[in-house]
C-alpha cells in the first residue's frame, strides 16, 4: 500500500491535535511516510509541534514528521496532500472582523456578514501564493482547502485557476450536521445518502437517506420540531455554538421544506441574533478564553510529562477527521460521499452555471462527481442568487481593486442591505486591514 507525503498549511492551529490524533487511528487505512506542518506564526506552531512529537513517537513512529516556517521545506517536489487549514490575519483580525460591524450595529461574524467580506478579502491573495507555492514544486498535489471562507476563496480560485482540477473546496460543517443527525437518529454519519444545495454556508439538507434507502428527513425534522437540535459534540462546545445550534428549531419551524446550515441564521434573523451577540466579548475571545487555552495547555501538559497517552487536548475530531476521509476517498478512488464546493455547471439548473454551489458528489481520484440537483424554489433560488452576487462581487472587488464592487457586494449582503450603512463599514473594514487588502479605488 502506498504511503503518502502530506502538508498541513496552519500548524499551529488549535484543530491540529484532532487531525494528528484522526491520522494515527486511521494510518491503516491512510498510511502516510512523511508528514510536515508548515505555519508562518513559529511561536502557535511550536506548541503544536512539539506535542505532535510526542504523540507520533507513541503512536506513529514510522511517519517521518518535522514542521517549518520554511515554505521551501515545506513545499517539496513528491507533495500528495496538502492540508490547508491557514487564517490569514490569526485571531487578532478576527477579532475586528466582529467587532467593527458589531461597533455599528450590525452582525460580527468571522464568515457571514460584513466579518466574512473582510476575512474573505484578506484570504485571496494568501491562497493563491499558496497554489503558486504547492504548483511550483508539484503539478499533482491534492490541495483541500477545508477552513478559509470557503466560499469567496472557491469563487476566487476558480477565477485565477480554472483548469485545476485538484483543488478542492470542502467544509466541515455539513460534516458537523450529518454528525448530529446521527446521534439523534441513532445512524452513523457515513451510513447517510445527503441530498443537499446551496453554497458554503448557506445551503439547505433536502433529503436523508439510510442505506436501505429511506428517507429519514421527515422524521429529523419531528425529533427537532419536538426536542430542539445540539450538536453531536455539545460537551465541547462553547456556548455560542449551542446557541447557533438551537436557532435550527426556529428555522426548521419557520421554513419547514429542508433542513439548514446553522450559519443561515444569520441571514435569515440578523436582528434577532444581533440582540445575542457582546460586541464587547466575541467568539473570538470566546475561543481565545476556552479552546484555545484549553489546547495549548494539554499540549504543554503532554510535552511536560513526556507522554500523550490520557490526553485530553482532541476537541471536536469531525473537523480533523473528515479531511482524511476525504483524502483517503481521493487515494484509493473510494467514490465515498461529501459535500463539497463546486462550479454549479449545471447541477442546480435554475442558478448561474458559473455559481460555485455546495452539493453532495462521489470523490474519486480524477476528482469529484457530483449529484445533480435540478430545479429549486423561488424562494432558495432568490436567497442564493443574492448571496452568490455577493461573493462574486467580493472576488471581483479583491482582483480590481474596485472600491465600488466592495461597496455593491455588502450592499447586497443580508445582513448589512442599506448602503449607508454598507459604505459605513467598509470604510472601518479598509482602516482595521491596512496591509492585509490591495488598496481599493
Amino acid at each position: 500500500m502506498k504511503k503518502f507525503n502530506v502538508v498541513i498549511v496552519g500548524g499551529g492551529s488549535t484543530f491540529t491535535p484532532g487531525l494528528l490524533k484522526g491520522m494515527c487511528s486511521r494510518k491503516d487505512t491512510f498510511p502516510i511516510k512523511r508528514l510536515v506542518m508548515y505555519d508562518i506564526d513559529a511561536n502557535r506552531q511550536q506548541k503544536i509541534g512539539e506535542f505532535a512529537k510526542i504523540l507520533l513517537k507513541e503512536e506513529y513512529p514510522e511517519v517521518h514528521f518535522s514542521y517549518t516556517t520554511d515554505k521551501a521545506k515545506a513545499f517539496t517536489e513528491d507533495i500528495d496532500f496538502v492540508l490547508c487549514q491557514m487564517r490569514t490575519g490569526g485571531y487578532a483580525m478576527r477579532e475586528k472582523d466582529e467587532k467593527v460591524p458589531l461597533s455599528m450595529g450590525l452582525i460580527g461574524q468571522e464568515t457571514c456578514g460584513p466579518g466574512g467580506f473582510a476575512y474573505g478579502m484578506r484570504s485571496i491573495g494568501d491562497m493563491i501564493e499558496l497554489v503558486n507555492d504547492v504548483r511550483a514544486k508539484s503539478k499533482d498535489a491534492w490541495i483541500l482547502n477545508y477552513t478559509n471562507p470557503a466560499a469567496i476563496v472557491a469563487v476566487a480560485l476558480k477565477e485565477v485557476f480554472p483548469k485545476d482540477n485538484r483543488i478542492l473546496n470542502i467544509c466541515d460543517q455539513p460534516e458537523n450536521l450529518l454528525r448530529s443527525y446521527g446521534k439523534l437518529l441513532g445512524v452513523h454519519e457515513r451510513d447517510f445518502e445527503p441530498v443537499y444545495f446551496g453554497l458554503n454556508h448557506f445551503g439547505w439538507f433536502t433529503n436523508l437517506y439510510d442505506t436501505e434507502g429511506n428517507d429519514l428527513l421527515p422524521e429529523l425534522r419531528k425529533k427537532i420540531l419536538d426536542g430542539g437540535f445540539r450538536p453531536a459534540d455539545a460537551e465541547q462546545r462553547d456556548q455560542s455554538w449551542l446557541d447557533t445550534y438551537a436557532m435550527v428549531e426556529q428555522i426548521v419551524r419557520d421554513f419547514p421544506d429542508y433542513l439548514p446550515n446553522t450559519y443561515l441564521q444569520y441571514y435569515l434573523y440578523p436582528d434577532q441574533v444581533l440582540k445575542k451577540l457582546n460586541p464587547d466579548f466575541t467568539r473570538t475571545n470566546e475561543v481565545q478564553a476556552g479552546r484555545e487555552k484549553r489546547v495549548f495547555k494539554d499540549c504543554a501538559l503532554a510535552v511536560e510529562a513526556g507522554t500523550a497517552k490520557d490526553c485530553d487536548v482532541v476537541q471536536n475530531d469531525a473537523h480533523g477527521e473528515f479531511i482524511l476521509f476525504v483524502a483517503e476517498s481521493i487515494a484509493y478512488n473510494k467514490g465515498n460521499n461529501f459535500i463539497v464546493i463546486l462550479k454549479n455547471d449545471g447541477l442546480v439548473s435554475n442558478l448561474p452555471e458559473d455559481a460555485m454551489v455546495e452539493v453532495a458528489a462521489s470523490i474519486t481520484a480524477n476528482g469529484p462527481r457530483p449529484f445533480a440537483v435540478g430545479e429549486i424554489p423561488t424562494f432558495y433560488k432568490g436567497l442564493i442568487e443574492a448571496q452568490y452576487a455577493y461573493e462574486k462581487l467580493t472576488v471581483e472587488a479583491y482582483l480590481e481593486k474596485s472600491y465600488g464592487k466592495a461597496l455593491q457586494a455588502l450592499t447586497l449582503n443580508r445582513t448589512v442591505v442599506s448602503a449607508a450603512q454598507a459604505r459605513k463599514v467598509l470604510d472601518a473594514l479598509i482602516d482595521a486591514n491596512k496591509g492585509y487588502w490591495p488598496e481599493l479605488n
